[in-house]
């Protein structure tokens, strides 16, 4: 059931990272963040509200919910807010690569926090992903846009610059820290529902916030009520899904089995992007190779 579910989770954020590249008009600084965030929230009040006709009130624990709300901060604020603006600066296929930085700071938080032990394949799978990530902005540094010529190429610091490898790795983070925290809450209270709920009313408190101090939230905010953007709103519908699911896997199955599954958005997302909706985004052999790293890399760290 876990594994099912973490199938549909993995397909689902695959296809969110599409319709948010599609969304993306070039002109704006919206990222349909903030709409993602608060269909998340309506989705899953729905679902627990309807469980609560059914089944009664439940007990609510507040130690859980101040972790669902810890994760919430982490996962459906910094978490997808960052992970959308590297969708943006870097196209759907290249932030699904970068995101391959998920399992790694899993296992890295798993044995700061939970106290887990790494083995030595394990070790090697994590140097297998840190490589990926470096073929992503080895390709950044040394190659200069389509319709450029080789020769003529930005410095090395304003390669690495490049927002979209700095956006990627900090979501990356926050999504394994907000695991963590799910996890521990769904220790205690195993309801999905709630939980994401819960997380998605954090997510929403912070970003408003957050819109006071900060120009392309509160851009994203004001669009969310005056522009209507079909594939932000599509985005919005599958990552909430999404997120639903992945919280419901954390109730039969562990993070590390998760972050593995999760490891194949990479490609479904680019079958998806080239062969059915047929994006221009350019599949470049660095792209490939750093694809193909991070799994074999997520890899070794689940399986040894």
């Amino acid at each position: 059931m876990g594994e099912a579910l973490a199938v549909v989770s993995m397909t689902l954020f695959a296809l969110t990272n599409i319709a948010v590249s599609r969304g993306h008009d070039g002109k704006s600084r919206s990222s349909g963040a903030f709409l993602s965030i608060a269909i998340t929230f309506l989705m899953s009040g729905l679902i627990w509200s309807i469980s609560v006709i059914r089944a009664g009130w439940p007990e609510l624990d507040r130690e859980a919910v101040a972790w669902f709300a810890l994760g919430g901060f982490l996962t459906i604020f910094i978490g997808r807010v960052f992970v959308y603006a590297s969708i943006q600066h870097l196209g759907a296929i290249k932030a699904s690569a970068v995101k391959r930085l998920n399992p790694f700071f899993s296992v890295l938080l798993g044995v700061l926090v939970l106290g887990e032990t790494i083995s030595g394949p394990m070790a090697f799978g994590m140097l297998l992903i840190l490589l990926s990530f470096a073929v992503l902005v080895r390709q950044a540094v040394y190659f200069a846009e389509e319709g450029e010529r080789l020769a003529d190429r930005q410095s090395l610091f304003r390669r690495m610059a490049n927002l979209g490898y700095l956006f990627g790795p900090i979501s990356a983070f926050a999504y394994a820290s907000g695991y963590v925290a799910r996890k521990y809450g769904m220790e205690i209270l195993p309801d999905a529902a709630f939980g994401t709920m819960v997380g998605a009313l954090s997510g929403i408190i912070f970003f408003v916030l957050a819109s006071g101090f900060i120009g392309s939230y509160r851009d994203d905010l004001k669009r969310t009520f005056t522009v209507f953007n079909k594939w932000f709103l599509a985005a919005g519908i599958v990552s909430s899904l999404g997120q639903i699911c992945y919280f419901a896997a954390l109730k039969y199955i562990g993070i590390s089995k998760i972050a593995l599954i999760t490891s194949m958005e990479v490609f479904v997302t680019m079958i998806l992007s080239t062969l059915v909706f047929l994006s221009k985004e350019k599949l470049t052999i660095d792209l490939i190779v750093a694809a193909c790293l991070g799994f074999a890399g997520t890899v070794f760290v689940i399986l040894y």
